[in-house]
C-alpha cells in the first residue's frame, strides 16, 4: 500500500489540519488589536533573525506571492512595526527590518498567545515535545511548494 493511502497517515494529516485551524482561530482572537497572525509571523521572523530581508526573501520564506507580502509589509509599516528602506546599490530593491515598536508588538503578541500555547502543551514532557518538533520538521521538509 502506498504510504499516502495508509489510514495512519491520513489520520495524522487530518489531526494536523484540525489542530492548525483551531490554533489559528484561538490565536487570532487573543492577538493585540489590529494584529493578524500573518503580521505576527513576519515580526517574529524578523526579530529572530535580527537582520534585514528583502520583500522577495520574505515572500519566499512564507510561501506567499510578492503581492500578498507587499500588502502585509504595508500594514506593518503603517503601524510603525517595520522599516522599509531602499537598497543603496540597486534602487529597484528594498530591505525590511523590524522597528523597536515592532519588537514591542511582537513581545506583546507572544504574551497574549502564551496561555493558549501553554494549554495546548500542558502535561507534555520536554522529550515528547522535542520528538514532535523533530517529526513535524522532517515532514515539513518533504512538502515542497508547487
Amino acid at each position: 500500500m502506498a504510504r499516502s493511502e495508509d489510514p495512519l497517515v491520513v489520520t495524522l494529516f487530518g489531526e494536523m489540519l484540525a489542530a492548525d485551524q483551531l490554533l489559528r482561530n484561538q490565536l487570532s482572537r487573543v492577538l493585540p488589536k489590529g494584529m493578524a497572525l500573518s503580521h505576527y509571523s513576519v515580526l517574529n521572523h524578523l526579530a529572530q533573525i535580527g537582520d534585514e530581508r528583502s520583500p522577495a526573501e520574505l515572500a519566499q520564506r512564507f510561501n506567499l506571492s510578492r503581492g500578498a507580502m507587499t500588502n502585509t509589509l504595508g500594514r506593518l509599516e503603517w503601524a510603525g512595526h517595520i522599516h522599509i528602506r531602499p537598497d543603496w546599490e540597486d534602487a529597484r530593491r528594498k530591505f525590511v527590518s523590524i522597528s523597536p515598536a515592532g519588537r514591542s508588538a511582537c513581545e506583546a503578541a507572544i504574551a497574549s498567545m502564551q496561555p493558549v500555547l501553554s494549554r495546548a502543551a500542558a502535561d507534555l514532557s520536554d522529550d515528547r515535545l522535542r520528538s514532535a518538533i523533530g517529526v513535524l520538521r522532517e515532514m515539513r521538509g518533504r512538502i515542497t511548494p508547487s
